[in-house]
């Protein structure tokens, strides 16, 4: 073996380690003990000649070294699974990994797969949903899909689809509370999501009407249940477009304020 590559076993209790801010927590998700990955995280600091981690109790956090090794290792371990991966199924069906926003994808994505299936039949399409920073996704992935820019140190990033936010809601939530302009909004309740929680702010205050409370807010922990909340008729969605563009085209959901379109972030 190289003479300048530590143990492979160090780098993936120290992979582990970093990624989840935790000895107690690396040692569950490679099924040894504690002491185990402190001492391989220990020799391979010793064998560095630098600390990678700054103790705090039973926590950990990476040092600045320490950062810049573990985005380096965590790039190796992915392309070492990219290749095995494609090493395995080379001769086989061919496989794309997907890893996209859940929302984005029951909106957007997913009504698109049927015209990709017909153009690739020979592709196999794995789709996951998570919306956490990629960075920090176990597994590997060909193509990940999130909302930016972003850091993605790494990773060949680009822009594909702008997303512009406008008050949707059912029709017969119009039926029962009408909304004609901004200032209706009071009368409504104010449907949000926690990975959306200042868009509303933002709305209101370029609609000119910033000091506007709404009837009431509720705010969900993902933002397709604030989507599914805006269609059951419960109140009003900042609905981004163009992912809801076939909600609206079926009725499902209404525009009823010509604007303002306010520009979020790309996907």
């Amino acid at each position: 073996m190289n003479a300048d590559l530590p143990p492979l076993n160090a780098l993936r209790a120290f992979e582990a380690a970093a990624r989840l801010g935790s000895f107690s927590a690396a040692a569950e998700s490679l099924y040894v003990t504690h002491g185990a990955i402190s001492r391989q995280v220990r020799g391979l600091e010793d064998w560095l000649g630098t600390s990678l981690f700054e103790r705090h109790g039973r926590r950990v956090s990476l040092t600045a070294p320490g950062r810049e090794y573990f985005l380096a290792v965590q790039s190796a371990f992915q392309n070492i699974a990219g290749a095995t991966r494609r090493v395995a199924e080379s001769g086989t069906q061919r496989r794309l990994t997907l890893d996209a926003l859940p929302t984005f994808t029951m909106h957007w994505l997913l009504p698109r797969l049927t015209r990709f299936q017909l153009r690739f039949p020979g592709v196999e399409l794995r789709m996951v949903t998570s919306d956490a920073p990629l960075a920090t996704v176990a597994g590997g992935f060909d193509v990940g899909i999130r909302r930016g820019p972003g850091d993605w140190t790494g990773y060949v990033a680009g822009e594909f689809l702008v997303e512009h936010e406008i008050p949707v809601c059912s029709p017969a939530l119009l039926q029962r509370t009408p909304l004609k302009e901004p200032r209706d909004l009071a009368q409504h309740t104010l449907l949000s999501s926690v990975n959306r929680a200042h868009s509303w702010e933002r709305w209101l205050a370029l609609a000119g009407v910033a000091d506007l409370a709404g009837a009431r807010r509720q705010q969900f922990d993902h933002f397709y249940l604030a989507l599914q909340a805006a269609v059951d008729g419960l109140g009003v969605a900042l609905g981004p477009r163009p992912v809801i563009n076939d909600e609206l085209a079926s009725g499902r959901l209404v525009a009823p304020l010509a604007g303002p379109m306010v520009r979020s972030r790309a996907y």
